[in-house]
Order: C-alpha cells, then structure tokens, then sequence
C-alpha cells in the first residue's frame, strides 16, 4: 500500500537532507509531477511557517514558483521580473501545488504565469518574464544605482538565528538604519547583509542562486515602514502563552526564553540582529516579565496590530552574475504608508557595489487599536 500522507505535510514522503547541497536548495526542492501534467509541481520538502505570521513565510511561495517556471522556459532564457500577489494564507500542513501556465513564447521574451494552490484554491500567484541571453544587442544604454559608501562589512556566519532558528537555510546581519535620526520616514533607510548558508552546488546553476535571492528578498521587507516608524513589532500574546498567536498579525513572536537571552547579549550583538534597532535595544532593556508570565512595558510605543504583504516584485538586473551563498547587501526604504497600507522599495546589491535586483512591496500596516470604551 502506498504511504500515508497524513504523517507529514508534503505530498510525497520527503527524502532525507542532500548531503551535496545547501540548505537554502533542500528548503526550495520541488517535486515534478509530469506523470499528471507536466506543468506541474510541489513542494519536496515541509515549508516553514514563522512564529506569530499568518501562514508560511511569503518568499517560500515566491522563490517556488521561480523555480518551477524557470523549468520550463528553453536554455538561455533569463528571469529578468516576476510580479506576484499574495492571495490567501499559506498552510504549512497542507502540500502546494504549483500550476504553470505557458503564456507567451517569442524569440526574445518568454512569459509564464503560475499560480500556487491548496485545497483547489489559489494562495499565491506570480507572471515572470524572461529574456533570452544577450538579445539586447551589442549597443545598450546602461546605468545603475550605485551602493551606499561605508557600509559596516559583515562579521562571520552564526548558524542559531533568535528568531528564525537553527533551520534557516540564510542568515542575516543588520546595519545601522541610514538617516536614523531624520523626522521623515520615508528618508531613512533600512540596511542588511544576507547570504544562503553553506554554499550552493555547481548541479542547481544559477537558477538556484534567483531562487535563493528570490527566497531572501521578503526577509522583513514589508517590515522596513515598522522599522521607520519605530513601531514596537513583537506579538505580546506570544510572549505570554508561549504560543503562536491566534489569528497571526504578521508579527514576531518572542518567549520569555528569547527575551531573557536577548537582555544578556551586548548592543553590539544585537545591532547586527535583525529588526534589532536601538529604539527596539532601548525598549527590550526596559521590558520584564511578570511572575504570571506577562510582559510588563515600562515605555508603551505604539505597537502593529497586524503586518502582512499584499504584493511583491523583483526585477533581476544581472541573473548570472552573483552568487547568493556569498553576501548581498540590501537597502530599503518606504516613501508612502497610509490608508493602513505601507509601500517599500528594496535594493540588492554584490558586495563590491553591483546592483543586482530591485524590488517592491505593498502590504498592510495595521496599530493595534485601543479596545472601545464600554
């Protein structure tokens, strides 16, 4: 008799580990289902559902997808933008199917849509245009923003991540947040060095290393207008159940565990975490936890309610020319929110200086409000 797929959420049985490949390539691997339809695919492998969001971590879905389409345009065609949509909540329980739809094939360009489901209903969808390689001639305009200057260089490469744990195939290390002390929000900058752990295999090419970067362009995008505001981002029910909060909100869940390791870091370890800004340092040094297990704030701040992306765009400037297991830095900032939306741009850039992607994300920016007065 078959297996059963109720012991594990994936539709086949997951293999074990590659010993050969990265993380980050495990974490991305489908599984290609032709003997039904060659369009299709799933996920090889259980996705990752972050403490306190709503469902799966967005960039899985995105980078998935990515990968599934570049398996079916010809060699030589190069991703160079994919505009996606977050239509409902991912369930990290429940397989994903991927559906490719071949939209366009022409000699210079190539389109796919493709569309992510579960249970028969889209919760994400994607259209990714391809180029063929070098069909911009030998005569092309050229001009690229240039990377900030005295950039803190990244310092080693923990495998414990507070937040995401010792399973997340990248790491993370945040710098200063540029213009910092400007009262606009939309002048200031948030700033990371991100990179895949351990190094991707020859065998995945360059199409994993844009799925790779694909997967690491959501890492707390959306959350750049939390960071400009100086909203505090932490989900406080979690902290006191210890559970994951009922209904998500898109916030970081963090235990009492966390927040006592946190307390007995030094600022410079915590500067380099992500989200780790001073105004969070400064307001983390002022929280205790209470003998029943509840958080005791002794400076309130405002405090987001609800945080989840709507929209996600990549345009990939230079596809083969960067690898995503060495450092990318990546500078955001967010000229508009309101209306309880916030839009953030992002750039990615080679550690020398060579933008390789830009990308864009709206995505809702809810205050917790205060509860009605009875």
């Amino acid at each position: 008799m078959p297996p059963s797929t109720t012991s594990y959420p994936t539709l086949i049985k997951p293999p074990p580990p590659s010993a050969h490949k990265s993380p980050i390539e495990d974490v991305l691997e489908l599984t290609h289902l032709e003997d039904i339809n060659p369009n299709l695919f799933t996920n090889t492998r259980p996705l990752w559902h972050p403490p306190g969001a709503r469902g799966i971590y967005g960039g899985a879905a995105i980078a998935q997808c990515l990968a599934a389409a570049q398996r079916t345009v010809p060699a030589g065609f190069l991703v160079h933008s994919m505009h996606c949509y977050f239509v409902l909540n991912g369930n990290s329980e429940i397989p994903i199917i991927y559906h490719v739809e071949h939209v366009r094939e022409g000699r210079s360009f190539a389109t796919r849509t493709v569309q992510a489901r579960q249970r028969g209903k889209p919760i994400f969808t994607t259209t990714i245009s391809f180029m063929r390689e070098g069909s911009g001639g030998s005569k092309t305009v050229e001009h690229a923003a240039t990377m900030p200057l005295g950039i803190a260089a990244p310092v080693g490469e923990s495998d414990d991540d507070m937040f995401r744990g010792k399973a997340s195939p990248f790491v993370s290390q945040r710098v200063e947040i540029g213009n910092n002390d400007s009262p606009h929000a939309h002048e200031k900058r948030t700033r990371q060095w991100i990179k895949a752990k351990g190094r991707i295999s020859e065998e995945g090419g360059h199409e994993a290393h844009l799925s790779a970067m694909a997967y690491m362009s959501d890492s707390y995008f959306i959350g750049t207008v939390a960071r400009v505001h100086r909203l505090w981002r932490y989900s406080t029910s979690s902290v006191s159940s210890n559970k994951k909060e009922e209904g998500g909100g898109g916030k970081m869940g963090i235990t009492p565990e966390v927040i006592k390791k946190l307390k007995a870091m030094d600022d410079a370890t915590l500067k380099r975490m992500e989200g780790m800004d001073s105004d969070v340092i400064e307001q983390l040094k002022s929280l205790d936890i209470g003998a029943d297990g509840e958080v005791v704030f002794k400076e309130k701040r405002p405090e987001i309610g609800m945080m989840v992306s709507l929209d996600h765009t990549i345009y990939f400037h230079s596809p083969k020319d960067f690898r995503a297991d060495e450092w990318l830095f990546s500078e955001c900032d967010s000229p508009w929110s309101g209306d309880g939306r916030g839009l953030v741009h992002q750039r990615i850039y080679r550690r020398d200086g060579l933008l390789v992607a830009t990308c864009v994300q709206e995505g809702v920016v809810r205050l917790r409000q205060d509860a009605p007065k009875l």
